[in-house]
């Protein structure tokens, strides 16, 4: 697509320079403030390019609802739906044809793309959206790709978008690559902070609800919270009532069509009670207000398990930062944080990359079926010694790997099932259809956000089974159960098992 067809956004004047630079070499970095239109006016700019003629594409979302935002918006730049020129891959939903020049595709589904194909057959390009997020399938596939160009594809592009400055390390990995740097329009933003700390998290959704009360009467324009996961935006919402704006939840496990309600313009004033998607990944029409709680969500390994789960930790300077620019995208804005100057000073200047701090035991079963040890792969962080250790042998014991390390070809069913190992190996291990299917339901129960609300809901697994099947209960998350019973059929789909979970709701 000609630039000149594209709209005016802060992005534009830097696209001349990054088609140049890839056209001279094989990688490139462009940094690019969140509400530039990086994620949207790149990869058609880039489509038209005499190296990818008759080739995709393949464009890396983080997160889901990022990557349907980004297709829809593309598509609808094009005057065309999702699922012709663009198209949309996320781990429950498929939207492509033989007309798709550019795939927005969610970054774990990438891993399992080049296991499966590891010569990247017609594909011109991968971008990588929200590059400076290192989150592990990003930083997996990123080695992956790097690996593939080096031993087979040189004429690969490899782009790495960012919304900070810190390019450095992104441009060494990729060869000294070319820095394109799009400082876009950002208006003053005065920032707030309270004069008492919360003692913690739990404290949050009062907090928050009489921060927005307040702003709302002291401030112009819409506001943006942030809450570090579903049950804080709930609650926050509950003490939210009365008030003279319509509040709006955005998580990534909404359904699309809640979540549009909360990306697009409406009559009324808007209160959007959001996780850290909204951070850099999406763009909120109308915000001139953030309320930020100071918490996110992060995996993290749980002894008891084996397995990593969600942990409530504070976040970083740069992301308060990242946040707080929300407020000042097209006008001046406020940005209320809820901890003091004292406590700010103190917080880390940056997120630790999830490759430290994360069970490892998938990163070293995708790196046996990929032939290669993690030491030999292009990591920005090579993974910690002791956690690839501790990785290897969990999966010796699960049957993944030989007593040499090579991989099992138990170990290459468990890697194409895109599931934590343990959970792989469970399923592997049915041995009738009727084993495979209770499986694949418990799986998808263990890796999904639980399906019965509240923090005294009862651990016993035969109410979550009874819930899939039919089963009536006052706190059942309806959206969750949507997204568990999706996540079954695919992994039925997966180990070969027809039919799925039926169930109204």
């Amino acid at each position: 697509m000609s630039i000149a067809l594209l709209p005016e956004l802060p992005v534009t004047e830097a696209l001349p320079r990054l088609a140049e630079a890839l056209r001279v070499g094989s990688n490139a970095v462009l940094v690019a403030p969140p509400g530039a239109g990086k994620t949207t006016l790149v990869p058609l700019v880039l489509r038209d390019e005499p190296w990818a003629a008759g080739q995709k594409i393949l464009v890396l979302e983080p997160r889901r609802v990022a990557a349907r935002a980004a297709a829809r918006r593309m598509a609808s730049l094009l005057g065309e739906e999702v699922g012709n020129t663009v198209g949309l891959v996320t781990r429950l939903e498929r939207a492509t044809s033989a007309a798709t020049r550019i795939e927005v595709i969610t970054e774990g589904l990438l891993v399992r793309r080049l296991q499966s194909d590891p010569g990247l057959d017609g594909v011109a390009a991968v971008l990588f959206d929200e590059a400076h997020e290192r989150n592990l399938d990003t930083d997996l596939a990123l080695a992956f790709c790097l690996d593939l160009q080096r031993a087979l594809r040189p004429e690969l592009r490899l782009l790495a978008m960012s919304a900070t400055l810190e390019a450095e390390g992104f441009s060494t990995l990729l060869g000294d690559a070319p820095v394109v740097e799009s400082l876009g329009r950002a208006f003053p933003v005065a920032v707030q902070y309270r004069q008492r700390e919360l003692k913690d998290a739990r404290e949050l959704p009062e907090a928050m609800a009489s921060a927005i009360r307040e702003a709302l009467r002291a401030h112009p324009g819409d506001v943006l919270a942030f809450l570090p996961g579903w049950g804080e935006i709930r609650r926050t919402a509950d003490r939210l009532g009365g008030i003279d704006a319509d509040v709006l939840p955005l998580h990534g496990e909404m359904p699309p069509a809640e979540q549009d309600k909360a990306l697009n313009p409406g009559p009324r004033r808007k209160v959007v009670l959001a996780t850290s998607i909204a951070e850099t990944s999406l763009t909120v029409p109308g915000v001139r207000i953030v309320v930020d709680g100071g918490f996110r969500r992060a995996p993290r390994l749980d002894p008891a398990t084996g397995l990593s789960r969600l942990a409530t930790l504070r976040i970083s300077r740069a992301a308060a930062e990242q946040r707080a620019g929300r407020a000042g995208r097209t006008e001046s804005g406020v940005a209320i944080r809820l901890w003091t100057e004292a406590l700010h000073r103190g917080l880390p200047i940056s997120d630790r990359p999830e490759i430290l701090e994360s069970e490892l035991s998938g990163l070293a079963l995708d790196c046996a079926a990929w032939g290669a040890e993690p030491a030999t792969l292009p990591f920005l962080d090579p993974p910690p010694a002791g956690a690839l250790a501790a990785a290897r042998a969990l999966l010796r014991d699960l049957d993944a790997l030989d007593a040499e390390g090579r991989v099992t070809a138990t170990g290459r069913r468990m890697a194409r099932l895109g599931t934590h190992p343990r959970l792989a190996r469970m399923m592997t291990a049915a041995e009738s259809a009727e084993e495979a299917a209770l499986a694949a339901e418990l799986a998808a129960l263990l890796e999904e956000r639980d399906p019965i609300r509240g923090r005294e809901a009862p651990s016993d697994i035969h109410l979550r089974l009874d819930l899939l099947h039919g089963a009536d209960d006052p706190n059942a998350d309806r959206a969750a159960l949507g997204r568990i019973r999706r996540a079954v059929t695919l992994h039925r789909r997966r180990l070969g098992v027809p039919g799925g979970t039926e169930a109204a709701g």
